[in-house]
């Protein structure tokens, strides 16, 4: 089944009839909720689709494929990890600053089993995460994230770790 998961998450994501348009790429820096410091960088693409367009907003999203660096912790300092999510974003308004919300769930491959202090059971976990943030004129976006990633218990142990961020992206 382990084996099987991420084939399937990797199909759904493939298969979506979703194009993407602009590209951005971001960086953030962060702390985990053991104190360890967390710097990423990320690629995305923007889908060419809007959904529930009205005078307040819209629902859109983008792609997401990011590379973390994960410091501290006496057992595991040091560690990596890839990801890849669709997200999705509530915009609000159409003017130059336009706050937003997003929200994706995604799927990682870490270095090892333990990130800091915190032991995973697995180097494939799931990436949650939530956040909000601006976007500023056609090419900028600035927002605080929070990235939780556990193996949603297909090992054990499953003590997850979380992610908190300041991004910032820039379109092209």
């Amino acid at each position: 089944m382990a084996r099987i998961l991420p084939s399937i998450l990797l199909g759904l994501l493939a298969s979506a009839s979703i194009t993407s348009q602009a590209a951005e790429i971001s960086g953030a820096v962060g702390v985990t909720s053991q104190g360890d410091m967390t710097y990423r960088a990320g690629l995305g693409w923007e889908w060419d689709k809007r959904w529930c367009e009205s005078s307040i907003g819209h629902f859109g999203g983008y792609w997401d494929v990011g590379y973390t660096y994960w410091e501290g912790g006496d057992q595991a300092s040091g560690r990596h990890s890839i990801s890849a999510a669709p997200v999705f974003e509530y915009v609000i308004g159409d003017g130059f600053y336009r706050p937003f919300i997003e929200a994706g769930i995604g799927a990682s491959l870490f270095s090892g089993t333990g990130v800091g202090d915190r032991k995973m059971g697995s180097v494939f976990n799931f990436e949650d995460r939530l956040g909000a943030g601006l976007k500023i004129g056609e090419a900028q976006r600035v927002g605080v994230r929070v990235i939780h990633y556990s193996n949603a218990g297909l090992a054990q142990p499953n003590a997850g770790v979380e992610s908190y961020s300041l991004f910032y992206a820039h379109q092209f």
